[in-house]
C-alpha cells in the first residue's frame, strides 16, 4: 500500500511537500475563543504578531497529510524535524521510501522507489507559490507565522470572521495578498497569495491551534493551490511532537539515482 501512494506522488508534490508541513504536540490543549478588538490598530496587531513567535531549539513530530488533486485523493504519514533557522528534515512513515532535507541553501528530496533525487534551491518552490521563497519564509509558514514580512507595508484594517483582516493599503497591479491574524494568540488564521491575470491562488487555512507548554503551535491546517484550471489541496493532521531534545538529521542521497531537472511544465 505504502509503495503505491509513493510512486503515485506526483514530482511537483514531492516539492510542494517540502513546504506545507506543519507541527503539532502530545498533551495538545487546542485553543478556541477570543474576540477581536475594534480598537486595536493595524500597527499594534501585527507587532502583537511578531511578539507571540515561538522561540525554541528543535521540535520533531509526526503527522498525517491528505491530498487530493481533483481527479484522486492520496494519504500517508511522514516523519517531521526541525532545528530551528537550520533544518527542516521529512521522512515518509512507516517506511523511508521519500526523504527530504531543507536548509538555508538548499532543498533537496529523494524516492527510493523511483530511484531518483531532487537538490537545488528556493527557486522551484518560489515558482510553485508565486512568491520568492527563502528557508526563513518557508518556516514562517510552518509555525503559523506571516509569509510576508507584515512591517514592511501599511495596512487597511477591519475585522472579518471573527479575525484581524489585514490588506496593504498600496494595492499591488499583478500580485494581490491578504492576511487574517486570530485574536486569541494573534497567529495567522489565514493567508492568501494570488496572480490574478495568472489565475493562480495559494490559500493558507490554519484550522485551530494547540498550546503544549509555552509554546502554541497550529494544530490542522488546509491549504488549496489553484493555477489556472488545476486545483490541488493538502490536508494536514499533525501529532506528538517534542522540543528541545538533542537530534540528528540522517540525510545522503544513494548513489546512482536519477537526478530530477524540473521545467516549467513540472511546476
Amino acid at each position: 500500500m505504502i509503495q503505491t501512494i509513493f510512486r503515485h506522488i506526483p514530482k511537483r508534490f514531492s516539492i510542494c511537500i517540502l513546504v506545507m508541513f506543519v507541527v503539532s504536540c502530545k498533551s495538545k490543549k487546542v485553543l478556541t475563543g477570543g474576540e477581536a478588538n475594534a480598537n486595536l490598530s493595524a500597527k499594534a496587531i501585527i507587532k502583537t504578531h511578531y511578539q507571540n513567535e515561538i522561540d525554541f531549539k528543535t521540535l520533531r513530530g509526526i503527522m498525517k497529510i491528505d491530498y487530493s488533486d481533483g481527479e484522486s485523493s492520496q494519504g500517508f504519514g511522514a516523519n517531521l524535524r526541525i532545528e530551528k533557522d537550520k533544518a527542516i528534515w521529512i521522512s515518509s512513515r512507516p517506511l523511508p521510501l521519500v526523504k527530504a532535507y531543507i536548509t538555508p541553501d538548499r532543498v533537496s528530496f529523494y524516492n527510493k522507489l523511483e530511484n531518483e533525487y531532487f537538490d537545488g534551491d528556493f527557486s522551484y518552490l518560489s515558482n510553485l507559490l508565486g512568491t520568492e521563497l527563502d528557508f526563513q519564509k518557508v518556516q514562517n509558514l510552518l509555525l503559523g507565522q506571516a509569509l510576508l514580512d507584515l512591517k514592511e507595508e501599511k495596512y487597511d484594517l477591519e475585522i472579518a470572521n471573527k479575525n484581524y483582516q489585514l490588506k496593504p493599503k498600496k494595492a499591488a497591479e499583478l500580485f494581490k495578498i491578504l492576511f487574517q491574524i486570530e485574536p486569541k494568540n494573534f497567529k495567522i488564521a489565514t493567508q492568501q497569495l494570488s496572480q490574478p491575470l495568472k489565475k493562480r491562488l495559494l490559500e493558507i487555512n490554519y484550522l485551530n491551534y494547540q498550546q503544549v507548554s509555552q509554546y502554541v503551535l497550529p494544530n490542522s491546517i488546509f491549504i488549496t493551490a489553484i493555477d489556472k484550471e488545476v486545483k490541488n489541496t493538502i490536508a494536514i493532521e499533525y501529532r506528538n511532537i517534542e522540543f528541545n531534545n538533542p537530534m540528528n538529521f540522517p540525510y545522503k542521497i544513494p548513489k546512482g539515482y536519477k537526478e530530477i531537472v524540473l521545467t516549467k511544465n513540472d511546476i
